[in-house]
């Protein structure tokens, strides 16, 4: 028995099985093959009738018949999922506006505190499992969550389309494996960019919820208990959006050479001047990475580093490493 989604009662249902099967029947013979009362048959019989499910003659008694399943079953079914369609659509507006309510009335329905780094690592995963659109990061150094290069969500969303606008701030790059795991990321789709300094850690799902990290650590400040703020749509994600995106103007752009270096979007190195180990130091240098750690980033010994700097600069005819990173954006190296 299965068409009560159509409006059709078990018994009903029961008799109407009946006369498809037989063809034609009275109430009292279809009482008399179904076990049911003579009355109970009239009203099933009666019910059919109204339903545009059976037919009778005129003649007493009257005999049923039923009306092809196609004709009475498929446009009470079709506007049975009509009506089931517009319940749900109201259902969600009425769901959203709840909610609406309820935020305006409960702070805990904007923010949600989040402890401990497992707990982060979960709501992390979750939001990017789920973001449809775009997803904005501040990228700080020494990680709380997520080490650098462990983050496969990431990889997953771009394959689906996600657009991801990352901004690394310079302490970032020291770490180890750092730059590579930018390189990855920019080769998948990732677009980055690089600033001297990051005021906060942050990811923004498609604008409308944000994880930033309220302090360094839990109660006794161990790093392995972390607070953050699961931060929904209000005045304060619009906030930390637009904190991104003023970030994002002045923050250098990033790409990835075929030597594999960080490097400006305009292209690095497009003369013959500058070897492969040039092009990735300086674009190293001019995201703000300091001498020591681009010489661990690249296996070399500072002194070499710094003798590759000098090199550039006599190159540009540069007196600073400002004038460096300027003489080099103008020559059309960055």
């Amino acid at each position: 028995m299965s068409l009560e989604a159509a409006g059709v009662s078990v018994t009903e249902e029961f008799v109407y099985r009946h006369l498809v099967t037989t063809g034609r029947s009275s109430a009292q013979d279809v009482a008399e093959r179904t076990g049911l009362s003579f009355a109970e048959a009239e009203q099933a019989l009666g019910a059919l009738s109204a339903k545009g499910m059976a037919s009778h003659t005129d003649v007493l008694p009257r005999h049923f018949h039923a009306t092809p399943p196609d004709v009475a079953l498929m446009p009470r079914l079709k506007r049975n999922a009509d009506a089931l369609d517009l319940a749900r659509a109201e259902a969600t507006s009425l769901l959203q506006a709840y909610r609406d309510t309820m935020r305006r009335q409960d702070a805990s329905e904007l923010i949600e505190v989040i402890i401990g780094a497992e707990a982060l690592r979960q709501h992390l995963r979750h939001i990017q499992a789920s973001v449809q659109d775009e997803m904005l990061w501040f990228c700080k150094a020494q990680y709380v969550a997520m080490p650098s290069g462990s983050n496969s969500s990431e990889f997953e969303a771009l394959a689906r389309g996600v657009r991801y606008r990352v901004l690394y701030e310079k302490a970032f790059f020291d770490d180890t494996g750092a730059v590579d795991n930018v390189v990855a990321g920019v080769r998948a789709g990732e677009v980055a960019r690089a600033v001297p300094h990051l005021p906060l850690r942050l990811a923004v799902a498609d604008r409308a919820i944000a994880v930033c990290p309220l302090v360094p650590g839990g109660p006794q400040g161990s790093p392995d208990e972390p607070t953050a703020a699961l931060v929904r749509d209000s005045n304060l994600l619009a906030a930390l959006i637009a904190l991104f995106e003023r970030y994002w103007e002045d923050a250098v752009p990033l790409d990835v050479d075929d030597s594999g270096a960080v490097a400006g979007t305009d292209g690095v190195g497009s003369g013959d001047q500058l070897s492969a180990t040039d092009r990735r130091l300086l674009s190293l240098l001019v995201a703000g990475v300091a001498d020591k750690a681009i010489a661990t980033q690249m296996g070399l010994s500072r002194r070499t580093v710094q003798r590759h700097i000098q090199h550039m600069m006599e190159l540009a005819g540069a007196a600073t490493r400002m004038q460096l990173a300027w003489q080099a954006a103008r020559r059309g190296w960055l």
